[in-house]
């Protein structure tokens, strides 16, 4: 159990950071590259995946060290662009829901989409990613 909080509090931390990456890299491109919205949050969400998946074997997950690290890559490439419609299902459809009810409205469902997401990622990461134990 106390492996389990070890990891969940790692994977917090390695995910606030990977935000902010995800977040200060698309600021910058937008406001001092000029980049598009739409292609700066595809490039600074590719860093951050990338980013991610670094922490994640070496720091948060007892990652398999012999396994093909390009398939263990792309498996964390798919879960994360699945992680990435969830959070934008979310946010369309409670979006939609909740605008009638309050203003800003994508404010409070982003939390509750980060908060839904955060859950699945660990919970596949940790399915996919960790090694598994010897029998």
């Amino acid at each position: 159990m106390k492996k389990l909080m070890t990891q969940i509090i790692k994977f917090g931390a390695v995910g606030f950071l990977c935000f902010f990456i995800d977040y200060g890299i698309m600021v910058a491109l937008v406001e001092l590259a000029g980049f598009q919205e739409l292609i700066a949050s595809g490039c600074s969400f590719t860093v951050s995946v990338v980013v991610n998946y670094i922490l994640s074997v070496t720091i948060v997950f007892d990652a398999d060290k012999d396994a093909n690290k390009a398939a263990q890559f792309l498996v964390f490439v798919i879960l994360s662009l699945i992680g990435l419609g969830i959070n934008q299902l979310i946010m369309k459809m409670g979006i939609s829901w909740l605008e009638q009810y309050m203003n800003r409205a994508y404010m409070v469902v982003k939390i509750f989409a980060t908060g839904v997401v955060m859950v699945y990622n660990f919970i596949t990461r940790k399915i996919f990613i960790e090694k598994k134990p010897q029998k």
